[in-house]
């Protein structure tokens, strides 16, 4: 089909919906100049595989070299600003409130400094702290201890940042209120994400089977084309605003 039908088609079918739900990925953040997780292996850490850096076993095996490595990424992310597509999603979530569930693979908070809200983050926050041990009574995360990382000074638990790492479950949370949205939403909207990493990229699949239909807006072909009614190949910070502004209320 025609590109601008094809846009035209999915303003229309978003202007209808009672619920839209949204997944958004690395390429929604990219677009602001945030480099992929692989990107932030560079200087110090260009001789290190992420897996060496992103998973339990690691921080365990040299906690220093692995908070530091996260307060290398937050740092990088410190003067970011959430770009078009972002601020796109958080105008349609305040002018038209309880009708779009957002659901990220991001870890970077772009879309809250945005302005959207009640986001899912289905891979935590990097800017986000938590034990790395349960909790005990004298665990307090604005009482630990300074260091790399910072510690519990009356156990010892670890501080750890609050993303979710390779082995690790998806907070169940999220992922549950994730998969609610998708079965009940009359559209889904698939942006910035190559549909390569399950769970998240189920959700498409489960939007699918329940009626939904599923537009992917990407400027590469993805794994989840085949799954989508409309794919829009551009990029979310184009193609969000033309989606997303200026919609009349159902």
């Amino acid at each position: 089909m025609n590109a601008c039908l094809d846009l035209d088609m999915a303003r229309r079918w978003i202007a209808d919906a009672a619920h839209v739900a949204v997944l958004t990925g690395a390429g929604v953040s990219a677009e602001s100049g945030v480099p992929t997780f692989r990107d932030a292996l560079t200087g110090l850490w260009a001789n290190f595989r992420p897996e060496e850096l992103a998973t339990e076993g690691a921080f365990r095996r040299d906690p220093a070299r692995v908070w530091d490595w996260y307060q290398h990424r937050r740092r990088m992310l410190r003067d970011v600003l959430p770009n078009a597509g972002h601020r796109a999603l958080a105008a349609f979530q305040q002018r038209y409130p309880g009708r779009l569930t957002l659901v990220t693979q991001n870890v970077d908070g772009l879309h809250q400094r945005a302005g959207s809200e009640g986001v899912l983050c289905l891979h935590g926050d990097l800017f986000a702290d938590r034990w790395l041990d349960p909790a005990r009574a004298c665990c307090r995360l604005d009482a630990a201890a300074p260091g790399s990382p910072p510690h519990c000074d009356g156990c010892g638990n670890l501080v750890r940042p609050g993303v979710v790492w390779f082995g690790e479950a998806l907070p169940f949370a999220a992922l549950e209120a994730a998969e609610r949205a998708a079965h009940a939403c009359d559209v889904m909207l698939v942006a910035g994400t190559s549909g390569q990493v399950y769970p998240a990229a189920g959700l498409a699949h489960l939007a699918r089977r329940a009626g939904a239909r599923v537009v992917i807006v990407n400027p590469e072909p993805t794994e989840l084309d085949d799954t989508a009614h409309l794919v829009l190949a551009g990029t979310s910070a184009r193609l969000l605003p033309e989606l997303l502004g200026g919609l009349c209320n159902r």
